[in-house]
């Protein structure tokens, strides 16, 4: 019984299980597809919700790239982009960058970020190609432009060519026109000028030219020292050698300068000056009696070079006092004929003009006539109205009929012209004059016309210069007594006879001098030309009433207000020095010194450009300070009509005087 009741509860059990496992199955088939099914519906819901996102992720990506290309272009460049575009369609920016010149350097693309988003695609404008097989070489295709682009890419290639047309041409012509300023530049250039920079050139080229020179110098230095010591011990073959080798050697040297102008000679002459020379110093030679030997020849070469440039300034100064044949013959020729006009004709036309305040009025004292024919020929030359001009000329008895003669036969044009002697001054008399006071003291004969009776050039040249007469003549003081000579004249221009004017001059007379009474050009610069240089301030007079440092001024063209200069009695101020400098201890020679002391604090200061001066001795005075100058000025001893001359500085004065002039044919005047 027992089996059976076993058997049957296991068949009833075994019945009972087959639903579990029908639903693990259904389980294990149906969860895939389930979970497939909502994965799908997940995505498609991400999709959706993800495209607005993925809109502005682009935009975004388009900003980094621009400006990414702006960190790597410049705004030319990328202006270029845009234009290009705009006219020939779109194009790669990788092919612009390779197509970049060799010179360009893309700076930090290694570390830019932006290298990813340009190989990315961008959404850019493009048309379609005529065909599939319209590309290039690099598979790219071939764009073609619209009839609008077309036309206007034409417009632009047109314009480009007429631009570069018109700089071409604009370069040719800047270059003809620096050609022709260098032609004419090259016209200005001096010959002279070429020839020192040639010399130049060729000591430059060769640095020790003249060591051969120097040598033989040298070793005639040595044999003189060894010649003397020689004679003092007694040597006297060694002294008979080195007295024929030092004249062997002078000889061959003469008066050589470089050392190809030595004769060929000259080597083996060197050699036996040295040979000898080596015996003197094994036989002479003591330290301490060559070097007091050598200081001795110094100290005689010292003396030497002052009387030579004694000597020189003797002979400067003579040659600047002395007048030239040619001029004394002019004078004399002009002198003849004019006493051999009649009276009626010794007359000038325009005499109503002499006191006529509203000219302009010149005044002239000169004893030269070739001068002062060039200083009235050079004003009126280049006056604008010559007709308004007159000029007071006043020279002494000797000169009288010849300036007279000279503007008869060569009137001035228009210009009114009035010469006079000073002799005939009769109110110009020692007891007026100090100058003419002091002339007739016998100390003042003695210091200026005997001065010790110098027997040699070098005596007493140094004075020479405080010696000249010429400084006590009247034609040179005259100038302090303008008003009494022209009484009826409000201002007048004072003119020396040295003075060249290229300009017009009218422009003087419409100058304000504020009350002064002078106008000048002051010449003072960092310490040269103040009045220290001129007035001795170790006089208690001169320094109680003067600034050392006050700036000096020039005469030679000066604009003087007579109406002033009568208000404050100028020729009494002039009066009252001259009488003081009786002894010469206020200052020594000439009229400046007294005219800086006169009209002290009564100058007014005119511009540079109306009067350069220095023409006469100093020879680096600027060529185009001279060009643009009024009125230059040949102050110094090398006046232009003198043989020392600067060359450079006279072709200004030979432009205004007539050489071609019958009369200065005749006493062999010439450029």
């Amino acid at each position: 019984m027992t089996p059976r009741r076993g058997f049957s509860f296991a068949k009833s059990r075994g019945k009972g299980s087959c639903f579990p496992v029908l639903g693990f199955v259904l389980l294990c088939v149906f969860a895939p597809v389930v979970f497939f099914l909502a994965r799908g519906l997940y995505a498609a819901d991400q999709d959706h919700i993800s495209d607005v996102p993925r809109k502005q992720v682009s935009k975004w990506r388009e900003w980094q790239a621009l400006q990414d290309l702006k960190s790597l272009f410049s705004e030319e460049v990328l202006n270029v982009i845009v234009s290009s575009t705009n006219d020939l369609g779109p194009f790669s920016l990788d092919n612009f960058r390779k197509n970049l010149s060799a010179s360009w350097r893309v700076v930090g693309l290694e570390n830019s970020n932006s290298g990813h988003e340009l190989n990315q695609p961008t959404h850019v404008r493009q048309e379609k190609p005529k065909g599939k097989d319209e590309r290039s070489s690099d598979g790219l295709p071939l764009w073609t432009d619209s009839p609008a682009h077309e036309t206007r890419r034409h417009l632009i290639e047109k314009r480009r060519e007429k631009r570069a047309a018109e700089l071409v041409k604009k370069d040719n012509e800047v270059t003809v026109k620096l050609e022709n300023a260098a032609i004419e530049r090259s016209k200005s250039v001096e010959s002279a000028v070429l020839g020192k920079y040639s010399i130049w050139r060729k000591e430059i080229e060769n640095e020790n030219g003249d060591s051969t020179v120097r040598l033989m110098r040298d070793q005639i230095i040595m044999a003189k020292v060894y010649l003397s010591i020689a004679k003092m011990k007694n040597q006297v073959e060694l002294y008979q050698e080195l007295i024929f080798r030092l004249k062997e050697t002078q000889r061959a040297l003469g008066d050589t300068l470089s050392d190809s102008d030595l004769h060929h000679s000259a080597h083996g002459k060197i050699k036996a000056m040295g040979q000898i020379l080596s015996k003197a110093r094994e036989l002479l030679y003591d330290c301490k009696l060559v070097t007091g030997k050598l200081r001795a020849m110094l100290q005689t070469a010292d003396d030497q070079v002052r009387s030579l440039k004694k000597q020189s300034t003797f002979l400067s100064q003579l040659a600047a006092k002395t007048i030239p044949n040619g001029i004394h013959c002019l004078s004399m020729r002009l002198t003849i004929d004019y006493y051999l006009l009649p009276p009626e004709k010794r007359k000038f036309p325009g005499s109503e003009n002499l006191e006529n305040p509203s000219l302009h009025h010149y005044a002239l004292f000169s004893d030269n006539v070739l001068a002062a024919s060039v200083v009235v020929n050079s004003t009126i030359t280049n006056a604008k109205d010559p007709s308004k001009h007159v000029f007071h000329l006043v020279t002494d008895k000797l000169n009288f009929g010849a300036m007279n003669m000279w503007f008869l036969s060569n009137p001035p044009g228009k210009a009114t012209i009035h010469v006079e002697n000073v002799d005939e001054f009769k109110w110009l008399n020692s007891s007026y004059c100090p100058v003419l006071k002091q002339l007739e003291s016998s100390t003042m004969k003695e210091y200026y016309f005997k001065a010790g009776h110098p027997n040699t050039l070098s005596f007493g040249a140094s004075n020479l210069k405080y010696r000249n007469p010429k400084y006590l003549s009247m034609l040179n003081h005259l100038r302090f007594y303008l008003p009494q000579v022209y009484p009826k004249l409000d201002k007048i221009l004072f003119l020396d006879d040295d003075i060249v004017v290229q300009k017009d001059l009218t422009g003087l007379w419409a100058v304000d001098l504020n009350g002064k009474v002078n106008g000048a050009v002051e010449t003072c610069g960092q310490s040269f030309h103040r009045f220290d240089k001129y007035l001795n301030f170790s006089n208690p007079h001169i320094a109680r009433n003067f600034d050392p440092n006050a700036c000096g001024w020039a005469y030679g063209m000066n604009i003087f207000d007579l109406k002033e200069w009568k208000k404050k009695d100028i020729t009494g101020i002039y009066h009252k020095w001259q009488n003081m400098n009786e002894d010469r201890v206020l200052w020594k020679l000439g009229t400046l010194p007294p005219g800086l002391m006169t009209f002290y604090g009564l100058t007014h200061p005119l511009d540079k450009s109306w009067h350069v001066l220095g023409l006469g001795y100093n020879p680096s005075v600027d060529r185009s300070e001279i060009d643009n100058a009024a009125v230059v000025h040949y102050n110094g001893n090398m006046k232009p009509w003198l043989e020392i001359a600067m060359t450079k500085y006279r072709s200004y004065w030979i432009k205004y005087a007539k050489y071609g002039h019958p009369y200065l044919r005749t006493c062999k005047l010439n450029e």
